[in-house]
């Protein structure tokens, strides 16, 4: 008998016991292979990341509220870890508290794998025995990776290095332990979606509020690469959206920092300077504003247009001369 067939014989015993002890809230069929939650002990941010061999994992295994926690459930999941394990830490109890609790009333919990982040760093992580092998988890100070389906049981403890060794914002940090899992193989199965979450580290006023980054990969040959990518343009964009509160407070040299930065990190997006040119333009910087004007216009024609739509609606003043002098600037 090959791999694949000793393999398929796993997933079936463990599905029929998982079925026969589970009821109908657990997963058939054992989701995620590898995920990370943690918290950055200098902003208290919170995020939870992970890749699998299966469609669509990030409405699944990822869940997180801000200043509440960060949860990831997986192998055969059950959902309710994620929303109940929330709702224990919302009402004070600690990780270790609520993961106890949920595996205790949990018949099924021995195909389950879950880990739980508080607020304060706090942790906890189960690997259920029957978790196909190899299966287990790391937890350390702030964080806990955990794997299952593994082509080799060196995953988490790469994904601990890595994720300790990793520089940056936490989405850097968590990303590069998702690469180190790939590194050592990764899934047995393959690769196919991937998810990340990260919510602000302070309680909000409702549970979805506090989501500053939230992105997923349905389907793709390279999920940890695409979400990679997502990420850096999300990062981006919230530098474009820095600019526009600054432009609003009318702090023009701010704005102007942060929308170079967002060009910088995504020079492929015309959009991105042309809203940045339309801002100094509109703020009487307009010597500022011509050179990106035409920067946009050489690179995508179908920004010139745009220009004088802007004037009704008041992103552009009503000047023709000034209109004139932005569409001077249109390549011969």
């Amino acid at each position: 008998m090959n791999w694949k067939s000793i393999l398929a014989t796993i997933v079936i015993v463990a599905m029929i016991s998982s079925t026969a002890v589970a009821g109908e809230t657990s997963s058939l069929r054992p989701v995620s292979t590898f995920s990370i939650v943690a918290r950055d002990s200098v902003t208290g941010q919170l995020g939870v990341a992970v890749q699998s061999h299966w469609f669509s994992v990030g409405p699944v295994v990822p869940w997180a509220e801000a200043g509440v926690g960060a949860i990831a459930t997986q192998s055969f999941v059950k959902i309710d870890y994620g929303p109940d394990g929330l709702d224990r830490l919302r009402k004070g109890e600690t990780p270790r508290q609520a993961l106890d609790a949920m595996l205790a009333a949990d018949s099924g919990r021995e195909v389950r794998q879950v880990a739980i982040l508080d607020a304060r760093g706090n942790v906890a992580a189960h690997t259920g025995n029957k978790c196909i092998i190899y299966a287990s988890h790391i937890t350390g100070p702030g964080f806990s990776v955990q794997a299952n389906l593994m082509e080799d049981s060196t995953v988490p403890r790469a994904m601990a290095k890595a994720y300790r060794e990793a520089k940056g914002h936490l989405g850097d940090r968590i990303l590069a332990a998702l690469r180190a899992a790939e590194g050592e193989g990764g899934d047995i199965r393959g690769r196919q979606s991937a998810a990340i979450l990260i919510v602000d580290g302070q309680r909000h006023e409702k549970p979805w509020q506090g989501r500053l980054v939230e992105l997923r990969v349905e389907d793709h040959p390279d999920p940890i690469g695409e979400l990679s990518r997502l990420y850096r343009l999300n990062e981006a964009y919230d530098w474009m959206n820095r600019g526009d509160v600054y432009s609003e407070k009318k702090q023009w040299d701010s704005a102007s920092v942060a929308y170079g930065k967002a060009e910088n990190l995504a020079p492929q997006i015309a959009e991105l300077p042309f809203w940045h040119a339309t801002t100094l333009a509109s703020a009487g910087r307009i010597d500022e504003a011509l050179p990106i004007f035409e920067q946009v216009f050489a690179k995508e024609r179908r920004w010139i247009p745009l220009v004088k739509r802007l004037v009704p609606a008041g992103l552009l003043p009503n000047d023709t001369t000034l209109i004139n002098r932005i569409l001077s600037r249109i390549p011969k």
